[in-house]
């Protein structure tokens, strides 16, 4: 987290309002992360004066509302409690694991927890299925995080099988299959999505981070007017 943000270990835990830069940002960029009692405010270098004064003796939900980001998510980590992940019968259930994913190539309709590039390749690692008639009709999937230290986990199930508990079994099921290996899963759910955010709870997993999306005010951005306004670029 604290590579993502630019920030240190050290700063993430205090209780403060952190600035620190993007140096790889090729155009102007503001993300903002709430973890514990920081808040921390990344932006490209351009931005950051002018975004400091902006946001200088701004509290926490202050901050957040700013218009000139967009888009919150929470970010979940399993909490300390065994998993309990009782089949659900009526599906059959597959896991696979870096190479053995290839096998899917070619399956559609999971975009958040298996997509295959043009050249056929995902950045998908480990992934459980659920078949039904021997049709997969839901998917988790495990992806290394740009922080390469946590994975995080992205569910899909087709409509028509939804609200039946196969979603919250294959999160569960792979989360257990990744903590055997001593890998840390997260699951991440836009604050408006109620429903994932219940497949979280289902699942044990508990809030550890709120962030925004990563903002590029490259002139495609709705709240382009504002920024203007704001004379921030």
């Amino acid at each position: 987290m604290s590579k993502e943000y630019y920030c240190t270990k050290e700063e993430l835990n205090q209780n403060n309002v952190v600035y620190s830069i993007n140096f790889n940002a090729k155009q102007p960029y503001i993300k903002i992360l709430a973890y514990q009692n920081c808040v921390v405010i990344c932006t490209s270098k351009e931005l950051q004066a002018k975004v400091k004064e902006i946001l200088q003796h701004k509290n926490r939900d202050e901050i957040f509302e700013f218009p000139f980001i967009y888009g919150q998510t929470i970010h979940y980590i399993p909490d300390d409690k065994d998993i309990n992940d009782n089949i659900l019968v009526g599906y059959t259930y597959d896991s696979f694991f870096d190479k053995d994913i290839f096998q899917l190539k070619g399956l559609v309709g999971f975009e958040n927890s298996l997509v295959f590039d043009d050249r056929g390749f995902t950045s998908t690692r480990a992934i459980c299925t659920a078949r039904y008639h021997n049709n997969i009709i839901g998917v988790a999937g495990a992806t290394v995080s740009s922080v390469n230290e946590v994975w995080e986990i992205g569910i899909d199930v087709v409509k028509e099988h939804r609200n039946k508990g196969v979603g919250t079994y294959l999160v569960k099921k792979l989360t257990k299959e990744l903590l055997k290996q001593n890998i840390v899963p997260y699951y991440s759910a836009s604050v408006t999505n109620i429903a994932s955010q219940m497949v979280a709870n289902r699942c044990y997993y508990i809030p550890f981070w709120v962030d925004t999306f990563g903002t590029v005010l490259d002139g495609s951005s709705v709240y382009n007017d504002i920024v203007e306004k704001l004379k921030l670029i």
